[in-house]
């Protein structure tokens, strides 16, 4: 019987281990969101230094939670939880099943309710996601899923402290400027961190508006995709 060569086991056995690690997380996105998702981590050159700088602060957050055996909770909040809030939220949670990364929850809300406004909508479906309305009414939720394994998360406006989010031991993530500004103290949070992005509503209504939200859509994802890469590396 020949003998095997001793590089060809090792490469052997490390294909083995590696193997069940891809299936369990890249593979448990929906197909639909995968070449999107293979993009923006292809574009981690693209984030500003001092963007990267407060991205990682965040990751060591959750970083210090995972090493307290305790889940991380992130509440992204901009004034309305109608645009950013909710793609932050959504993208987290996402990047955080596809790098593995254990007992991290996100949330949205505002510092005001009004409602989960459909052109953010549409551009989550664009991306890949799969949106159904579970309710309807001036407020509606959504069921957005993203995962072949887990539950769908509930995307409606709510004001960031209350229906269902955390009160305490969270970190505040300010996604956008007027929220930062008229919000100096965030009630419960552990920690706060601004990530402002410009507001796509600018392009309501006008021929740019699917392209705009589409583009905003995706910076979110690149650069919480790069978050959750900070926290497994």
């Amino acid at each position: 019987m020949p003998k095997i060569p001793v590089a060809l086991i090792v490469l052997a056995l490390v294909a083995a281990f590696a193997s069940p690690v891809a299936r369990a997380t890249e593979l448990d996105i929906l197909p639909t969101l995968r070449p999107l998702v293979t993009q923006v981590t292809k574009e981690f050159d693209q984030i500003p230094a001092e963007r990267q700088q407060e991205l990682r602060k965040i990751a060591l957050f959750v970083k210090s939670k995972g090493a307290a055996n305790e889940t991380a909770q992130l509440t992204f909040i901009c004034t309305h939880n109608s645009r950013r809030s909710h793609l932050t939220q959504i993208w987290a949670q996402t990047a955080a099943t596809y790098y593995g990364v254990p007992a991290v929850k996100t949330f949205s809300g505002g510092t005001e309710a009004t409602a989960c406004n459909i052109r953010t909508v549409r551009a989550l479906r664009r991306a890949g996601f799969s949106v159904a309305e579970f309710s309807g009414g001036k407020n509606p939720v959504y069921l957005v899923q993203y995962s072949e394994t887990a539950e769908p998360l509930r995307a409606f406006s709510k004001v960031y402290s209350k229906d269902g989010n955390p009160t305490d031991n969270y970190i505040a993530v300010m996604t956008c400027a007027q929220a930062d500004k008229n919000c100096p103290v965030v009630e419960g949070s552990s920690m706060r961190v601004a990530i402002p992005y410009v507001d796509p509503k600018a392009s309501d209504g006008k021929p740019e508006e699917e392209s705009t939200y589409d583009e905003r859509c995706k910076q979110i994802a690149r650069e919480m995709f790069y978050l959750m890469s900070q926290v497994k590396s």
